[in-house]
């Protein structure tokens, strides 16, 4: 949204726990060497805590990646689950089939130890680590003790890592749990940031995100957000991201002091800041007029994707992408201003069409005009949405797939059906492009979570189901609530387990070859395929019409626009002309 007008490559302060942005303070080397020292701690328990947004599992995610190769890892991240059930789940996170008999707790275990015994032999670690452990019920912990009584005269087979918010302590702490509180090995409590670790974390994002040596933040400004977020890295980033949307509506190249208290007042609830904190300037909101432009911005730096990999693409579909007029308001010539810095972050890359590109500047401009649309809504209503999980909305998008998946690990079962999971934070553009249903993650009005269906899509409107409830709310509604991340499924063709580089064969090189051909109307390849590179370059020609990165290897992306335009049977974007949008 903001990231051209700052000269940044991507949003710095994105709350998805991104191992790239992990800023490693004193206490968060610590964390994480604890973590390196559990996989060769011989067995039992690890414990990591921490309050909530402090970077728990962002830590836990740089340990992935530094794990050794001969370690076998299952990531529980729900943990709200029945022995039997945590059982399966661990079983199933380490690909150890369990036969279907009446003592489903024994089978599962002797499984496990055979499996434990098995890669033990071959000298392989094993890892199991639970995220939001806190939320383990008593029986559950007490089973994960009794798994750490596989072992072997040398060492236990199988690690333990518990990571949770504080009272994950405290319950460890009960006598019921002494047993267990005697096998943690390694302890280690994550506190928030400092004033002075505030002010290089907010640094180091700016400069994962393209902008080293970055006095972005004025030193007070700085101050200010270790004031009012207590150094809690996800607080943090909510509020240095708002605070930059300010700045960009603003015409500003810096965020001071003010501009973080304003900030304050949209992602906090002022009724809880201390009293020093909640000043008069604090609570002036920002004008009513930026939010049509910050939207207009959302949805043209949603398309800035497709700009770069096809500019005539993008040239062709850019009016669609610009909101339509808005009624004027106060401060409308500072919001044009504002908006021509938006149109100018896309405009050169559309130099290439003629009459496209001026059309989003004039006749489309989003602040322009008179004839907007009042009926539809200008605020997305997420006060009743249900889904707080991922998971439980993709389950929701699963059935469109006419696929009942479990509510849990539902991107490994989905895989299982020749159906993955494909996650992306290029916002409206590619929605349009990939022309299928989608689950949006979405902010709601406490800046928590919560999760929408995306089912219908126009130039001016967007309807989503949020649970038993359908809204069709104008894209302006959308912007406020959306940040361009989203994620749905696609159908993979038999034989398809990772991206197909060169030299690939199987089912799914044969699949791609007789696909490619239908596209291209080429004669049909006979007999056994291989990604050679007569079929690279076919591969890599199709991936430059579509607007795909011409890498000649076929990933979800190509394998999508294959389906779309082959006819594979798959949900799509329901829309319809004249700015209305089928009900599901």
């Amino acid at each position: 949204m903001y990231t051209a007008w700052f000269g940044l490559k991507a949003e710095p302060f994105s709350i998805a726990p991104d191992p790239r942005y992990l800023f490693m303070s004193e206490r968060h080397r610590e964390a994480l060497a604890h973590l390196l020292y559990g996989v060769s701690g011989g067995g039992g328990f690890v414990l990591l805590t921490g309050e909530i947004g402090a970077g728990k599992t962002t830590v836990c995610r740089a340990f992935l990646e530094q794990i050794p190769r001969r370690c076998n890892v299952a990531y529980i991240f729900n943990p709200k689950l029945s022995v039997p059930e945590l059982l399966q789940a661990i079983c199933e996170e380490f690909r150890i089939p369990v036969p279907v008999t009446p003592d489903s707790n024994k089978a599962s275990i002797d499984a496990l130890n055979q499996f434990l015994l098995r890669t033990h032999a071959v000298g392989q670690n094993n890892v199991l680590i639970i995220d939001e452990a806190q939320n383990l019920e008593p029986a559950v912990l007490e089973q994960l003790r009794l798994l750490t009584n596989l072992e072997t005269s040398e060492r236990k087979l199988l690690q333990i890592m518990l990571i949770g918010q504080p009272e994950l302590r405290q319950i460890l702490q009960q006598p019921s749990l002494e047993q267990l509180a005697q096998r943690v090995i390694a302890r280690y409590h994550l506190d928030a940031l400092s004033p002075k670790e505030t002010a290089q974390y907010i640094r180091h994002r700016l400069a994962v995100a393209g902008l080293p040596d970055s006095e972005l933040f004025e030193a007070r400004a700085a101050a200010r957000v270790h004031q009012l977020t207590g150094g809690v890295p996800r607080r943090i980033n909510l509020l240095c991201d708002r605070a930059l949307l300010g700045a960009f509506a603003l015409n500003q190249r810096s965020v001071s002091q003010a501009m973080v208290d304003k900030a304050a007042t949209e992602v906090f609830d002022l009724d809880r800041l201390p009293a020093r904190l909640s000043t008069p300037e604090s609570r002036q909101r920002m004008p009513r007029w930026a939010w049509p432009v910050l939207g207009a911005a959302a949805l043209a730096a949603g398309g800035a994707v497709l700009a770069v990999q096809h500019p005539q693409r993008w040239s062709e579909s850019l009016p669609h992408l610009w909101l339509r007029p808005v009624a004027s308001a106060p401060g409308t010539a500072v919001a044009a201003s504002a908006a021509s810095v938006a149109a100018s972050a896309v405009t050169p890359i559309a130099r290439g069409a003629s009459t496209a590109a001026p059309a989003a500047s004039t006749a489309t401009s989003p602040l322009s005009g008179s004839a907007a649309s009042t009926s539809l809504p200008q605020r997305l209503d997420l006060s009743q949405a249900p889904w707080r999980k991922e998971d439980d909305a993709l389950q929701a998008l699963a059935r469109r797939w006419a696929r009942d998946l479990p509510s849990r690990n539902i991107c490994t079962q989905a895989l299982k059906q020749q159906l993955p999971c494909f996650s992306s934070s290029a916002g409206l553009a590619l929605i349009r492009q990939l022309e299928r249903p989608v689950v949006l993650t979405l902010l709601d009005d406490d800046g928590r979570t919560v999760y929408g269906l995306l089912t219908g899509l126009t130039d001016r409107s967007a309807t989503l189901v949020l649970g038993e409830q359908a809204q069709t709310v104008s894209l302006t509604a959308l912007a406020l609530s959306w940040r361009g991340q989203f994620s749905t499924f696609w159908q993979a063709p038999e034989g398809y387990r990772q991206k197909l580089v060169p030299g690939s064969k199987g089912p799914a090189v044969d699949w791609l070859a007789q696909r490619l051909a239908t596209v291209q109307q080429t004669e049909p390849p006979t007999g056994a395929q291989t990604l050679d590179a007569v079929l690279q370059s076919r591969l890599t020609a199709f991936q430059v019409s579509q607007g795909i990165k011409p890498d000649g290897m076929a990933g979800a992306m190509t394998f999508m626009q294959i389906n779309r335009l082959t006819g594979v049977p798959e949900p799509r974007l329901l829309t319809t002309g004249g700015g209305h949008v089928l009900h599901p």
